[in-house]
């Protein structure tokens, strides 16, 4: 797909009239990169209205070896460029769907509590091309409610894992916690797809150790509701005690 074509296609999809400011936000974002250690995750503000990066964390480099001021100086058209040619159809699907489901589902008062994932595969300084989890959660949004600047975490997985491209949104309960309001696979069917988005939060929450009890408190969920999604979860998946599925989705973390 060529640039302008997707150009066309990622600026309909945040297509806005509004342009915040946020200038002191991002600058108090800028100052905490400084204290943050280098690690496998790094994080931009981007504006999908201007089509560039506000801010680039110092860990892009350290990540996929790439320069972070080229980045930020040719703006999204350079990002777009190293995303995995076969992916980019899959992925502007992936953006549009998540846009008209916020648009159409989300309330504008809890736009501001939603949070976005996804994932493709993206070209590093040495030719090879790495998985990317994208975690995007809103900034500012324009006149009608559209999110159209964000805080983006990057977390890069090795290129030998093999992922599917996949969406979700999860919105803050009133226990604080995310709850998976929409999940879609845009690539080839995984055995998963029979998992609901509440088993999903589920699963989620087992990962962190929490208790039925626990994961009930935090879902608003009865403990027993909670052991029938743990049973049910074990047999769509196919695995015979909740170890074994923990120690299987530490390695496939993406569809949750």
């Amino acid at each position: 797909m060529k640039y302008n074509q997707i150009k066309d296609l990622y600026k309909t999809i945040f297509k806005s009239y509004d342009k915040p400011s946020l200038e002191e936000h991002i600058k108090k974002i800028i100052e905490l990169d400084e204290f943050l250690p280098y690690s496998s995750t790094f994080f931009c503000v981007t504006n999908t209205q201007d089509l560039k990066f506000e801010f680039i964390s110092k860990n892009f480099r350290t990540c996929l070896g790439l320069d972070p001021i080229e980045m930020k100086t040719n703006g999204m058209r350079y990002f777009w460029s190293r995303i995995h040619p076969d992916d980019i159809e899959s992925w502007l699907k992936a953006l549009n769907k998540l846009m008209e489901f916020t648009l159409g589902e989300i309330s504008e008062e809890n736009r501001k509590k939603a949070n976005y994932t996804w994932n493709f595969r993206f070209k590093n300084a040495a030719g090879s091309y790495v998985n990317i989890v994208q975690n995007t959660t809103p900034l500012a949004f324009d006149s009608d409610g559209k999110p159209i600047i964000g805080l983006a975490h990057y977390t890069v997985l090795d290129p030998k894992i093999k992922m599917e491209i996949t969406a979700s949104a999860k919105l803050l309960n009133a226990q604080n916690e995310y709850e998976t309001i929409y999940f879609d696979n845009f690539s080839q069917k995984l055995l998963s797809d029979g998992i609901s988005n509440r088993e999903r939060d589920v699963i989620r929450l087992l990962l962190l150790d929490y208790s039925s009890k626990l994961i009930s408190e935090k879902l608003s969920i009865s403990p027993h509701t909670v052991d029938t999604h743990r049973r049910n979860i074990l047999k769509k998946l196919n695995v015979s005690s909740t170890g074994e599925l923990i120690g299987m989705l530490k390695m496939n973390q993406h569809f949750i």
